[in-house]
């Protein structure tokens, strides 16, 4: 209770400790009992703020300490362009974190206006939760580490505790956690409650992860991870080198099924040839793919096909399905783009572009038809952080299929979070996920979410996993956002409702 009666910088000091402490649930650590100190703790220095303002700038505090942490990884895509862009690094972190603190901010002041005790606790996490909803739209959109993504724990124990993001998404295990967790701050019958609701959650895992296996396509999937540093990826003395690495381990991988259908799956922009004009890089691959039944390639297009003049011929962060015989038959091209990495927002005043040169905006999220082949779905690396935006839900495909390139991040927490992320993709969608990452870590998830392999970070290899069949489609991926949206409005409804009625 000393936490209450703190005030001024102290206040401040120990809001933006706590927000440090809780960074550590998210993964890849888990060690989720923290957010039972952060979050009655927070709760406590918001209880004793003067009033609203007092408790937003309480709550940026802690929303500063705990995205400074979970975030630290940027720095690192910073450093590798650090001839420009040095003078950014002590503060790219800090100020993209302030930003994401507003978000914690805000709901923090709102809890501050409902009465003290567990209408308070609602209330904020009622409020977190939409305000998490707004990352997903406000700016660029930003959706990194909400807390549902804690549960997302390698092995068994994950694999139970992510299911009900079958029915209420990623957004509604936020809410979820943040009541779970603040349950200490209100006494020994909300703590009890707390325990209930969990073992119903753990029931309710482990119940759905015992339904059938749905039929599989029969198909094995070859993901290929060439381990490309971020400082070779474009040189051109070693771009070849790099291209026939790819290669090799393609043909390992075929040689490993003796026959038997598959496909093949290279990382993000992992052909340095312009594959929607290249027809001889096009048969390099089909030729070590044989007798693959196709391969799904990341690489850069043109509007034009080729290069040009025109302002207009933006080049596309593109994923490439081709047929046995090296024809085109489908591109996807990346929508999602990396803020300051793949295009500079407009309403930025200062002109940051870690990656030279501006990319071109695809249409949202499609279903490839690949003769002889399930139809797939495809995120490309940043496009997985997005729940509900990464199937065309007029097209449901059969699988998803993830090529990312987390080079830029090294080996940091930065690439297991964003594994974490995919991995939550496939419990909401009920959908198969195979993913393909140029530095690692490449994996394959069934459609519950469930680990079948993996390859680690920094090493070159491929990976040979069957695929999985789909599921029915999940609520979540019929109703999408408005599932845990209309919780979180119902949440902080009851507790403005309960507050005007005290008062």
């Amino acid at each position: 209770m000393r936490l209450r009666a703190v005030a001024g910088w102290r206040a401040d000091l120990a809001a933006a400790c706590l927000g440090a402490l809780s960074a550590a649930a998210l993964p890849p650590l888990h060690v989720i009992p923290v957010l039972l100190l952060a979050v009655p703790g927070l709760l406590l220095l918001i209880d004793g703020s003067p009033g609203a303002w007092a408790a937003a700038r309480r709550g940026f505090w802690f929303g500063l300490g705990h995205h400074v942490f979970g975030l630290y990884w940027i720095t690192e895509a910073i450093l590798l362009e650090s001839a420009r862009y040095w003078w950014l690094v002590p503060f790219a972190v800090p100020a993209l974190s302030a930003l994401l603190a507003l978000f914690i901010a805000a709901p923090s002041a709102l809890s501050r206006m409902a009465p003290d005790g567990w209408r308070r606790g609602l209330m904020l996490a009622s409020a977190w939760t939409l305000f998490d909803l707004a990352r997903q739209y406000v700016g660029t959109g930003f959706p990194w580490n909400p807390w549902g993504s804690v549960w997302a724990i390698p092995g068994g124990a994950g694999d139970v505790m992510i299911q009900p993001a079958a029915w209420i998404g990623t957004p509604g295990l936020t809410l979820v956690t943040l009541l779970l967790a603040a349950s200490p701050r209100f006494g020994p019958r909300y703590l009890v409650s707390a325990v209930v609701v969990l073992g119903g959650w753990v029931a309710l895992g482990w119940m759905r992860l015992q339904d059938p296996e749905p039929p599989a396509p029969g198909l094995s999937v070859v993901l290929v991870q060439g381990n490309v540093t971020q400082g070779q990826k474009w040189d051109r003395a070693t771009a070849i080198a790099m291209f026939e690495r790819h290669l090799d381990l393609t043909r390992q991988g075929v040689a490993s099924l003796r026959g038997a259908s598959s496909v093949v799956v290279w990382p993000e922009t992992s052909s340095v040839f312009l594959l929607q004009s290249d027809a001889g890089a096009r048969e390099a691959i089909a030729d070590a793919a044989r007798p693959a039944l196709g391969a799904i390639v990341g690489g850069l297009t043109f509007t034009a096909g080729a290069p040009s003049a025109d302002p207009g011929n933006l080049p596309r962060n593109s994923l490439i399905a081709m047929t046995p015989d090296a024809t085109v038959a489908g591109i996807y091209d990346k929508w999602h783009l990396v803020p300051f990495g793949e295009y500079a927002p407009s309403w930025v005043p200062l002109s940051i572009h870690i990656v030279p040169g501006q990319f071109g905006f695809g249409r949202g999220p499609a279903t490839l038809h690949v003769p002889g082949l399930p139809p797939f779905g495809a995120m490309i690396c940043y496009e997985a952080i997005f729940p509900a935006q990464v199937v065309d839900q007029s097209d449901r495909p059969n699988w998803l299929v993830n090529i990312t390139n987390d080079a830029w991040f090294g080996n940091s927490t930065g690439p297991r979070q964003h594994l974490a992320a995919a991995r939550m993709r496939a419990v909401e969608e009920g959908l198969p996920l195979m993913r393909a990452a140029n530095t690692g870590i490449s994996v394959g998830f069934d459609s519950r979410g469930r680990e079948l392999g993996r390859l680690p970070l920094a090493e070159a290899g491929v990976l040979v996993l069957p695929l999985p069949g789909r599921r029915p489609p999940t609520s979540f991926s019929r109703w999408g956002l408005v599932v845990p949206g209309l919780l979180a409005l119902g949440g902080a409804g009851v507790a403005a409702g309960l507050a005007r009625r005290v008062g």
